[in-house]
């Protein structure tokens, strides 16, 4: 049996190579420091974990949920970002519930495009979004992110002709892999961008809960107008430690929300109740713990970058996400240099040019290892003399 054309077609999934890689490092007995996962490392908060098991009793939540998910969860969704963002929501129209944020960016393209459209996608960013590309059998023009623009795109850099042919365009802010925030200013200037040429807006949040130095990251649909445009993708993932519940939703424009609720209907059945009732809980209790989360990472990211400088390693602090975006030493590609890193000093990093072209020259580290195992990485790579201290 041969695949279809079309799994022919997707890109080879980019993590599965680094797994394999530590995979077999850690089956030599090697002291492998992981910084290359995007995987939460601690446990999802207690209380939601009892939401979950509470609503996993009740025999009414055994049954299928309704297609577009409970009421209880979309009422959540509305009043979780009344609160965290003073953004009115229609939790009947302008929300719909997702299997985690994945399934939503991968087949919004399905869902808004036909085949042959042109979207917009940045580069370096989420090696995910490539799949909806081939999935959905539309073109794609990559804005490169930079970091003398604060990895934001600059759309003036776009041809005229790239700007008419787009139709949907990809953001992420706090950003996987860069590090990198967008301000409320940048938000408007999407919004004023999408409307001149009639581009559909999807602001990946993943990251929304987690910013540095007191600076909680901008929703996109703070900025005015933005509804007109777009909506935006929001995990419970990494505020709430719940990757593995496979849970989140998209919000803003009903009309693109209808399109995601319409191609949801004909492929999944929502989500199991109790885990709806469970991320709910966590939507609306309080946010103690996703504080304290946010500060773990801060201290982890202080530590890293502290360390980093203290061997000559010229790298900037991340203002966001739980990534840090780090250039490599001269003379190294981004690959050779992860290389070097797991092969001499047993430390898994990413390399950048996995994320696209213009990631090359970095390495992505995650902060998802204790302090300890940061300043140890860090110590590994020391004893290698690639830097000047």
């Amino acid at each position: 049996m041969e695949f279809s054309k079309k799994l022919q077609q997707l890109p080879t999934q980019f993590f599965a190579a680094l797994v394999q890689k530590v995979n077999t490092a850690l089956a030599e007995g090697r002291d492998v420091i992981n910084l290359g996962q995007g995987n939460p490392d601690q446990p999802t908060p207690q209380h939601i974990i009892k939401a979950l098991q509470e609503a996993a009793e009740n025999p009414q939540n055994h049954k299928y949920s309704p297609f577009r998910g409970i009421a209880e969860l979309r009422q959540a969704a509305a009043d979780f970002y009344k609160r965290e963002y003073n953004v009115d929501i229609d939790p009947e129209t302008e929300i719909a519930i997702l299997g985690g944020t994945k399934i939503g960016l991968v087949e919004l393209p399905l869902a808004v495009l036909n085949p042959g459209d042109t979207m917009l996608l940045p580069d370096p960013g989420y090696p995910d979004y490539l799949s909806g590309v081939v999935l959905g059998d539309v073109n794609f023009e990559v804005m490169p992110l930079f970091a003398k623009n604060n990895f934001l795109p600059d759309y003036h850099a776009l041809s005229d002709d790239v700007k008419e042919k787009a139709k949907l365009l990809y953001l992420n802010y706090p950003n996987n892999p860069t590090g990198g925030t967008a301000t409320l200013e940048f938000f408007e200037e999407t919004v004023r961008f999408a409307k001149e040429h009639n581009i559909i807006v999807s602001h990946d949040f993943a990251y929304g809960a987690i910013g540095f130095d007191g600076n909680k990251p901008n929703s996109f649909l703070q900025a005015e107008g933005a509804k007109e445009v777009g909506i935006e993708m929001y995990t419970l993932s990494k505020t709430y430690n719940m990757a593995g519940w496979r849970i989140g939703f998209a919000v803003g424009n009903a009309d693109i929300i209808a399109a995601i609720n319409l191609i949801q209907d004909h492929l999944f059945c929502s989500q199991f109740p109790a885990v709806q009732q469970a991320a709910a809980v966590a939507l609306t209790a309080s946010q103690n713990c996703a504080d304290e989360l946010r500060a773990t990472y801060e201290r982890r990211r202080n530590v890293l970058i502290e360390e980093a400088q203290r061997i000559g390693w010229q790298v900037t602090a991340p203002k966001g996400s739980f990534f840090a975006w780090l250039p490599v030493p001269l003379g190294y590609t981004s690959e050779q240099f992860a290389d070097v890193l797991l092969d001499k000093a047993d430390i898994a990093v990413a390399a950048g040019n996995g994320f696209g072209e213009y990631g090359e020259g970095y390495v992505r580290v995650g902060l998802l290892v204790s302090e300890e195992r940061l300043r140890e990485a860090i110590s590994r790579i020391e004893k290698l003399n690639l830097f000047n201290a």
